[in-house]
């Protein structure tokens, strides 16, 4: 099956020129990033740009050594805004400012396609050394790791399980 649409070309990217990203690039791309729908249109989510080696370092750390996030020239942290999500209550604590979170990190993995940057959506690592490095207020939650840059290898298309797999009609 040929894939017609252009998100068929994101990839997982762990490996990454030694490249500098302009500062304009990476804001436009946050601001795709926001246009992510949200609950409420409330938009509980924040954007830390880490381009800092060291910090880069601690991050690779508190990220189980995932040490792409420090070849990455930059890393965007994707937090959950707790305080701005609290129209909701404990719905939206728990639930929609993680959703808000992740559409948002979606969106930041497909616009970087369109300024020919990788990127790897980040989520395994120790949330409280995240916010520790990040210095991020107790309402603020690290939902991922974004690591940025033009790509050193882009890998094939991972295998995809028959989506007729996944589909249910009506019931599941």
């Amino acid at each position: 099956m040929e894939l017609k649409v252009a998100l068929a070309k994101r990839r997982s990217i762990r490996s990454f020129l030694p490249k500098d990203v302009d500062m304009k690039t990476i804001t436009d791309i946050i601001r795709y990033a926001n246009m992510a729908p949200s609950a409420g249109n409330l938009q509980s989510r924040d954007f830390i740009i880490v381009r800092d080696d060291h910090t880069k370092e601690e991050l690779c750390e508190a990220a189980l050594g995932q040490e792409f996030i420090m070849e990455a020239p930059v890393c965007i942290v994707v937090c959950a805004n707790l305080q701005r999500i609290s129209p909701y209550g404990r719905r939206g604590r728990e639930l929609y400012c993680i959703q808000d979170a992740s559409a948002s990190i979606d969106h930041i993995l497909l616009a970087s396609l369109d300024y020919n940057l990788g990127t790897c959506w980040v989520g395994a690592f120790h949330e409280k050394r995240v916010s520790d490095v990040l210095d991020l207020p107790d309402y603020a939650r690290p939902v991922a790791i974004i690591p940025i840059g033009y790509p050193a290898v882009v890998p094939p298309m991972p295998p995809r399980m028959d989506i007729k797999k996944l589909i249910h009609l009506e019931k599941w």
